[in-house]
């Protein structure tokens, strides 16, 4: 268990930098840093095949593309609604937005189990629309109507990755609990190779095509972050957040992505070399207490209890 945890949370510091990368390697676009990104991830994962015991080889077909397809829409998705959402709204609406997804997850599985009332839910579920509705309400008072438009467009483009980090956390603790299921490797470096597929899929659409200059201190950064979410930030992330989802129930793996919003935030702030205002601090704590207190009514005890 305790393991589990520790890979959880070290998953969700690596993931809580995808809050911050695509500023930090501007002028080079989102697209730029997602084929650069997924490019060394499936890299990574290639070069280890060559040792055969890193080879996926043996699982069902259905599987074998389950494994793709989540690393192509899910990750490559994930990381373009993410990457704009960060762009147009800036540091402080899309880990917010993501930092639902636990509450989402128990709400999905109460659907199914009907195992908590909704009146329970009621409380904890206002006080999260209520810190994401502080922070959004200050933004848009103090922008004009121009950049309101390129805000709207960052929380729909993070509402996408919500969605889209929803189904892939589903189906792949779905797939990692499952009677065959592979191993943590195996399953990492099939969604490598998916995320692979999606980098070169949108290797047109990228400034290399285009008549553009960098600076040599840009390109650095580039390369060095592009290095960084790459290996760190996806390859070492997925291993991690399989053995997490191996070893812990989906409900407990769920709640872990609270942290991800912490250093999402934290990331923000500290490349903004900037504290949080008031209703940034204001509604991140009312939205993690709303977590919270949602974790702690879908805790065994409390469903024995009610």
């Amino acid at each position: 268990m305790l393991i589990g945890i520790l890979c959880g949370l070290a998953t969700c510091a690596l993931w809580g930098l995808s809050f911050v990368a695509p500023r930090v390697v501007a002028p080079y676009t989102t697209i730029d840093l997602t084929v650069a990104r997924y490019g060394l991830f499936a890299a990574v994962s290639l070069i280890l095949m060559i040792n055969p015991r890193f080879r996926p080889v043996g699982l069902r077909r259905s599987l074998v593309l389950t494994g793709i397809a989540l690393g192509g829409f899910g990750y490559v998705g994930y990381f373009m609604s993410i990457s704009y959402a960060v762009r147009y709204a800036g540091t402080a609406i899309p880990p917010l937005v993501i930092g639902t997804m636990p509450v989402l997850l128990a709400i999905i599985a109460n659907f199914k189990d009907r195992s908590i009332s909704w009146s329970a839910l009621a409380l904890p579920l206002m006080l999260i629309a209520a810190g994401i509705g502080w922070v959004n309400v200050s933004i848009f008072a103090t922008t004009s109507a121009g950049d309101q438009t390129g805000i709207l467009s960052g929380i729909a483009a993070a509402l996408i990755g919500l969605v889209l980090w929803v189904v892939y956390s589903l189906i792949s603790a779905a797939v990692m609990q499952s009677q065959d299921a592979p191993s943590a490797m195996h399953w990492t470096a099939l969604q490598g190779i998916g995320a692979g597929i999606g980098a070169v899929i949108l290797l047109p659409f990228t400034s290399l095509w285009e008549n553009v200059s960098f600076t040599g201190e840009q390109t650095f950064h580039f390369v060095l972050w592009g290095a960084v979410m790459g290996i760190a930030g996806s390859w070492l992330a997925t291993l991690s957040w399989m053995i997490a989802a191996r070893l812990l129930p989906l409900a407990l793996a769920a709640q872990l992505v609270v942290a991800e919003t912490v250093f999402g935030l934290f990331y923000g702030f500290l490349f903004e070399q900037r504290m949080p205002t008031i209703p940034e601090a204001g509604g991140a704590i009312l939205q993690l207490v709303g977590v919270g207190m949602a974790i702690a009514i879908f805790t065994p005890r409390r469903v024995a209890q009610a």
